[in-house]
């Protein structure tokens, strides 16, 4: 089923999404897509219903024809702060802040969202898989942190981000156990079993 590609009737409405909720490890990113009304892509859809490679490709088209997209993160000390609902909420808001063009309205995947600078916006659950700015936003967020997480793999690989991205797997777990954890690492989740001792990483570099 296509996709829907306006909420409001408003001419410039941003979708906004985020990738990295539920890691250990790492940045949250979001990101804020503003389509063109007549946009359509048959294989954009929730990133997460989507192929490393579709996703590539989808990125690619969503970056040449959007009439505007920014990406913007909020890092493992910023999620430990604020916890990781409202870091990826501010994360929203960073990614809006750096659109070339102020929306009239912003439609949010999800069902919290913080007021931003009196534009109207609109929550919807599941909203990656029913407005195409939102989807867009959703495979932005994805790639982008995607990325990331591979480049900081180079520095610290014992924890295998370049294939869990940080993700709460088995291999994960295991290498904090063994090694301890380093500065990507979100201090406030239960990033081991409590019954263990944990050793804290010394590299930091």
């Amino acid at each position: 089923m296509a996709l829907c590609n306006n909420h409001s009737g408003k001419a410039y409405e941003a979708g906004c999404d985020e990738a990295g909720r539920g890691c250990l490890a790492g940045p949250v990113f979001a990101a804020a897509v503003i389509l063109p009304a007549d946009f359509y892509h048959a294989d954009l859809n929730d990133s997460k219903q989507l192929t490393e490679k579709q996703r590539v490709t989808l990125r690619r088209i969503i970056e040449a024809e959007a009439i505007s997209y920014a990406v913007a993160m909020l890092d493992a000390k910023e999620i430990d702060t604020y916890n990781i609902l409202w870091a990826s909420v501010r994360a929203m808001h960073k990614s809006l802040n750096k659109l070339k063009i102020r929306p009239d309205h912003v439609i949010v995947d999800g069902n919290k969202f913080i007021p931003y600078r009196k534009v109207p916006y609109d929550c919807i659950v599941r909203g990656d898989g029913i407005y195409t700015s939102i989807a867009a936003a959703s495979v932005l967020a994805k790639t982008y942190r995607d990325d990331f997480m591979e480049k900081i793999h180079h520095k610290f690989p014992v924890y295998g981000w370049d294939s869990n991205k940080g993700y709460p797997t088995k291999a994960h777990r295991s290498a904090i156990l063994q090694h301890g954890i380093c500065y990507y690492h979100r201090k406030s989740f239960q990033l081991y079993p409590p019954s263990e001792q944990l050793i804290l990483f010394n590299n930091t570099n």
